[in-house]
């Protein structure tokens, strides 16, 4: 009998560098992991690709999903009427197949799958600072006044929560970052999820 995969769940607030350990870690990771492609009814940007950067959806389509329980996560952002969810089909079929998947999702939408997935390697990564976040993310130079109160509030919030974690990664030095990200997923391999 083949061995089921594991559910890795990476959350952290907006600009500690995310996508950046993510791929990283995807790429040098002892074992294989496939990035989970979350479904949105937003409309696709120049050069995404459906199935690739996302699954777009009509309104109508993802609200048929939902009713169906066919999310594992979802939520509506910024109280536009846009939504993001993580399909179940897209989770169960690789872990089925013994594959581990990695999930990036908000703090919000870990504890959803959490409690459908309660084994799930939850691993939260953090700025330096929320002073170090906020010099990192006014250098970017692409947000208003108000955009940026929004996001630090959020990231505030959200590092509040990152005691619910297993596994607090601080993102100050990227390659100390993704070399712990990768020893977490050794040790979670070895144990096998065992406590």
């Amino acid at each position: 009998m083949s061995k089921s995969g594991r559910l890795i769940i990476l959350s952290g607030p907006s600009g500690v560098g995310k996508s950046t350990i993510r791929d990283l870690v995807v790429a040098r990771s002892p074992i294989t992991i496939h990035l989970s492609v979350s479904a949105t009814t937003r409309a696709p940007r120049l050069g995404e690709r459906d199935g690739v950067d996302y699954f777009f959806l009509s309104n109508d389509e993802f609200q048929n999903l939902r009713q169906q329980d066919q999310f594992v996560e979802c939520q509506e952002v910024f109280g536009r009427n846009i939504w993001y969810g993580t399909l179940r089909r897209e989770v169960e079929q690789h872990l089925s197949a013994g594959v581990w998947v990695l999930l990036e999702i908000d703090v919000d939408g870990a504890r959803e799958v959490v409690k459908k997935y309660p084994d799930a390697i939850t691993i939260f990564i953090a700025p330096r600072s929320l002073e170090a976040l906020e010099e990192r993310l006014r250098s970017r130079g692409t947000e208003s006044e108000e955009a940026m109160r929004h996001r630090l509030a959020r990231a505030e919030y959200e590092i509040n929560q990152s005691a619910f974690y297993k596994y607090n990664v601080v993102n100050d030095v990227l390659e100390t970052a993704v070399h712990d990200f990768c020893e977490i997923i050794r040790q979670e391999e070895f144990s096998g999820g065992t406590k």
